[in-house]
Formats: C-alpha cells, structure tokens, sequence
C-alpha cells in the first residue's frame, strides 16, 4: 500500500537491495544502519566477492561429526572452533552436524538454495547498471583449480548438486588450464570453468551505490543501533533505536549477525552464529589474474578487485567478541603465493591489508526470510552464512515481496523462522 513507511534495519547488500526496491517503487523509506553502508563493518564488505550460481552447497555434510575434534585441535585449519566458545556454540554445533547427516538432508537444503542464487549474476547485473556502477560486476566466469582430476572427482557430491541446479561447466586439463589462467601454479594440473558465474570488483562500494541511490530516490539513513520493537496486538508501531524510537509501519530486518538479537525482540529464537572469515589483499600485484579462482587445496576465493588481489575465506566460529586470530589471514596470504607463483607483493607489509568479518549463519545453511512470530509487519531477511552477497538480490525481492504483499517466483517454505 503506496504511503507506508518501511524501516529496512541494515544496510548490506540485502538491506541495500530491499531499500532501494521499496523506495523505487514508491514507498517511504528509512534505512537503520550503525556503520557507513558498504562499510567494513559489514559482511557484504569483505567477502569474496563472486556472485556464483554454483553456491548451492551447504556447508555441512555426511560424517563432519567425525571431523569436529580435528576443528578444536587446529586452530589454523580452514575450519576450526575455539576451545572457550564450545559452550556457547554447543547446541548450534549439534544442529549443524544434523543438519548435514545425510546425503538426502544436503540435497535438500541445496535445492532451497537454488532460487536464491540461480540467476545472481543477471540480478546483480541490473541493480548495477540501474544505480550506476555496471562496471562493478563481472560475467567472466569462475573457476576451480585442483592438482590433479582425482581431486576434482573427489568432490562428485559437490559437482552433482550444481548439475542437478542446471548448471554446464568445462573441464580442462593443464595445457587448456595454463591457456585460460596463466597465473596459476604449475601444481594444479586440473581445472573446471564455471560460465555462468560473475564477481563483483569492489563489493563495498557496490553496496555504498545502492544504498546512495536509495537515497536519491528519497529514502533516509538514519545512524543509529536497533535494538527493539513497539509491538501492540500484533501491528508494529516503530522501531527502537539507541537515538529513539523511529513510528513505521513494516520493518525488514537484514542486519547481519545482528539479526538473532533482533529476531528475539520480534518473539522468535533464531539460532545464529558468526562464521567468522578473514581475507587478505595484497595491492597492485606483479601478476593480474584474469579470471577469480578456487584452488581445493585452500578453499579460498582469489578475486582481483579494484583495491588488489583478495583471497577471502577459512572459517572460525567463536563468539563475535573474540579476539581476531590474524594468523588465519596469514594462511589465506600463503595459499595466495603458492596459488599464484609470479606474485611478489605478498612479501611486502606496506602491500597488505587484513580484514575479519561475521558471516551470519544458521545451522541449516538456510537463510531466515520470514514474516515474525510477533507481527506480520516484521519481516527477517538474515543468516545467509557464504552466499549473501551472491543471494542479496533474490532474498530481497522475497523479504520485499513478504512486506508488501507483492508476489514473487521464489517460496518462502523452506526459510520459516519457526523451523527451528
């Protein structure tokens, strides 16, 4: 209804994409956010930066439970739990393993993830082109190094779900690979081309521009901290905020790992965790990769972006309040400089930046894109762990869709709230 005022909490690439839908399409506006949109204070900052279509496999897997004291014993390895969160992480930790127990749980959390990111390169695309930053996103492909063919083979449960989401993809070996990337080391002599995949050069100010043109088009950014509602007999009356309460009609709510406190406030326990990922870019590098790239050896994304080459992932999970541990960036830095040989920068203090952000993440691996226990004027927009720069746009026409009452092609089933 033409004349609400919509509050959308969080200005990251789902905030930013859910404002800017609403304000274009003539609704009032107003975007809570503690940070600068496209800040680093957000996850959509720093991530890796690829917009994959192939980001249908959930994290958690069949025998992971068997892995789980490897995680507490290596506090280096790609994923591993700190020793002083473990009580606070238990009861999310046993979700987690569940959730991936068997091969037919996977298979169905990859097909909820499916609408989401199928088509992320054409969404993104256009919300570029429409704010005014088309550059900024690039449909150039991704690809997958692994030493040899085995290794690629090795991941068949992977591969399978992405053909199973519809995506084609070319297998080359080390000449065709050398062809394509030539900055690759010579130890990977295995290589697939994902097409249909994009990445974006700078995320942040991608996220900054939407939010920016949000604002031309009359929404308003308030600075502040949400911290409640004002809910009476099921219709939202505003939103509290550290600098008041600011009178709405519909709240989103897409604030990162801040979502689980606010989702309590709107009656429902959402079980949410940081997985906590670092990256490291080292500025102008000898070596221009052209194409970004993930080696299995280090389960990294390498993007080239406009501050530099960044290899962004690893997982930690403990309490966002930890300390950051910056040997993991140093890994990451590692694995850039095996992955890359020509690079050179690497060795450079000046040359490097580090970063440690929150992926919000719920067992599942599944989003929260749902209507709240306290009002169906509240709707959650939150807990894309990996894939929320990739899913931004897509989770944002469902959160909108859910608000407004406008339809959309994509469900809401399997991202309830009460799941869980």
């Amino acid at each position: 209804m033409p004349g609400q005022h919509f509050v959308v909490i969080g200005a990251g690439i789902v905030g930013a994409a859910a404002a800017h839908d609403l304000v274009t399409s003539g609704e009032r506006v107003t975007i809570i956010e503690a940070g600068q949109p496209g800040g680093s204070q957000a996850a959509s900052y720093g991530n890796g930066a690829w917009l994959s279509p192939g980001s249908v496999i959930p994290m958690s897997s069949p025998g992971l439970w068997k892995k789980v004291p490897g995680y507490l014993l290596d506090p280096l390895g790609p994923l591993t739990i700190r020793w002083s969160s473990l009580p606070w992480l238990a009861d999310w930790l046993v979700r987690f393993i569940r959730a991936g127990s068997t091969v037919a749980k996977v298979e169905a959390v990859s097909r909820a993830l499916r609408p989401l990111v199928t088509d992320a390169p054409e969404r993104h695309e256009r919300i570029a082109r429409a704010v005014g930053v088309g550059d900024l996103i690039v449909r150039g492909g991704l690809l997958y190094v692994y030493p040899t063919r085995a290794d690629y083979e090795a991941e068949a449960l992977s591969w399978r779900l992405r053909k199973e989401a519809g995506l084609s993809w070319r297998e080359l070996d080390a000449a065709a690979l050398r062809q394509l990337e030539p900055a690759v080391g010579s130890q990977y002599g295995f290589g697939v081309l994902l097409p249909a995949g994009a990445h974006c050069r700078d995320p942040g100010a991608y996220v900054a521009a939407i939010v920016a043109d949000a604002v031309k088009h009359g929404a308003r950014v308030v600075t502040s901290r949400a911290s409640g509602f004002d809910v009476r007999d099921g219709k939202l009356f505003g939103v509290k905020t550290d600098d008041g309460m600011i009178a709405c009609d519909k709240a989103i709510i897409a604030a990162g790992i801040g979502s689980g406190a606010l989702a309590k406030a709107a009656g429902d326990h959402v079980p949410l965790v940081s997985e906590r990922g670092y990256h490291v870019v080292v500025s102008s590098p000898e070596i221009w990769p052209t194409i970004p790239v993930m080696p299995s050896d280090g389960k990294m994304a390498n993007t080239m972006t406009r501050g530099g080459l960044r290899a962004a992932g690893q997982v930690e999970l403990a309490r966002v309040d930890a300390a950051a541990n910056w040997r993991r960036a140093d890994i990451l830095l590692k694995h850039l400089a095996a992955t890359y040989p020509g690079l050179k920068g690497h060795a450079d203090p000046s040359r490097l930046s580090r970063w440690l952000g929150h992926r919000p993440s719920t067992p599942d691996g599944l989003p929260v894109i749902a209507k709240a226990w306290a009002s169906d004027d509240i709707v959650y927009a939150f807990g894309h762990g990996h894939i929320g720069l990739a899913a931004g746009p897509a989770s944002a026409e469902l959160a909108v869709a859910l608000a407004t009452g406008r339809p959309s092609t994509i469900s809401a089933e399997p991202y309830a709230a009460d799941r869980f």
